[in-house]
Order: structure tokens, then C-alpha cells, then sequence
């Protein structure tokens, strides 16, 4: 495997048939060559996006999780605003570089949670004002609503440009559909 997904985050990942491509692979990766593109539905409403450019190491205590460390590697992510509801985004981001758990890290560190991530966002945040339709859709969504949906790399044997995409999976598509019953903007 030359790059992972979190546990419960869908879409697009990479994986070397022989080792001479995972070190090309490999290498893309740390020259930072491979495009990664995600979507999210994060809680709150941002006004506009951004980019965020802060160090991610082990937290100190739980060691199974990431943190925001002045000690850490550096790590960046750009996002941008796709769609606006009553009190969530619909983001893109992408990663400029690949550290664990990065991009859930950073949303929450930028107080803006993914929507269903119960190591990061804390307990699930229901809208007061919300349809009932909308808490039930929130309350049932298992994963967090991270998806992996481009990825761009060169051909190891040929050099040849190449970006592969992924569809957005049935429950984020019914999460989105929820939400924009409640759309704001």
C-alpha cells in the first residue's frame, strides 16, 4: 500500500503491484507530486476557505491520536467552500502533504469538525433548528463524511500524467441531500 485512508473515510487510494512501483510511488509522494483531493461536510458554517498550515504529531497523551504540535511534521491543507447550509459546509480539500489523520485534524483544529468523526469532532452535534429528517439522517451517518474522490499521479513506467476519480458514496450523497433541505445559503 503506498497511501492509506483512514478507517471509515471512502474513496481513492494507492497500491503498488511490485516493489520497484512503490518506490516510485513512494517517491512522488514525498516530493509531494501526487495531487489528493477530498470532500467533506463539516459542522458550521465557514465564510470562506483557506488554507491551513499547521505541524501534526502523536498527541501527548492518547496515542492513537494526532494533534496540532509546534514539535510536529509540518503539515498543510487547503480547502475551499463547495456549499454553505444552516450549519454545516460542504468543503474540498487538498493535501499538500499526508500526515495521519490530517485533514480531520486540521478541521477540528480550525473548529470546524467533520460531521460524524467520533475521535476528533466530539459527540454528534445535532442543529437545534433542524427537520427531523435531518437530525435522523446526521444521527444514522456511521463514518465520518470524508471521501477521497481524486487523485493524480505519474505512470511509474511511463511518466504519463494520470488522475483517477471517485463517485461520492450513497450515504454522503443522502447526508448532502438532507442538508441542502435545510440550505441556509
Amino acid at each position: 500500500i503506498v497511501q492509506r485512508l483512514d478507517k471509515d473515510t471512502s474513496g481513492l487510494m494507492v497500491i503498488a503491484l511490485t516493489p520497484s512501483t512503490h518506490t516510485h510511488l513512494v517517491e512522488q509522494l514525498k516530493q509531494r507530486l501526487v495531487k489528493r483531493q477530498y470532500e467533506a461536510i463539516v459542522h458550521g458554517v465557514m465564510t470562506a476557505g483557506g488554507t491551513v498550515n499547521a505541524p501534526i504529531a502523536r498527541h501527548h497523551i492518547q496515542r492513537k491520536r494526532m494533534a496540532v504540535k509546534e514539535s510536529g511534521k509540518q503539515a498543510i491543507t487547503h480547502y475551499r467552500v463547495i456549499t454553505k447550509f444552516a450549519a454545516h459546509t460542504h468543503v474540498q480539500c487538498q493535501l499538500e502533504s499526508g500526515r495521519t489523520h490530517q485533514i480531520r485534524v486540521h478541521m477540528a483544529h480550525i473548529h470546524y469538525p467533520v460531521v460524524g468523526d467520533p475521535v476528533y469532532g466530539g459527540r454528534k452535534r445535532l442543529p437545534k433548528n433542524s427537520s427531523e429528517t435531518l437530525k435522523q439522517k446526521i444521527a444514522e451517518f456511521s463514518r465520518q463524511a470524508l471521501h477521497a474522490c481524486e487523485l493524480g499521479l505519474c505512470h511509474p513506467q511511463t511518466g504519463e500524467a494520470m488522475i483517477f476519480s471517485a463517485p461520492l458514496p450513497e450515504d454522503f450523497e443522502t447526508l448532502l441531500d438532507a442538508l441542502k433541505n435545510e440550505r441556509r445559503y
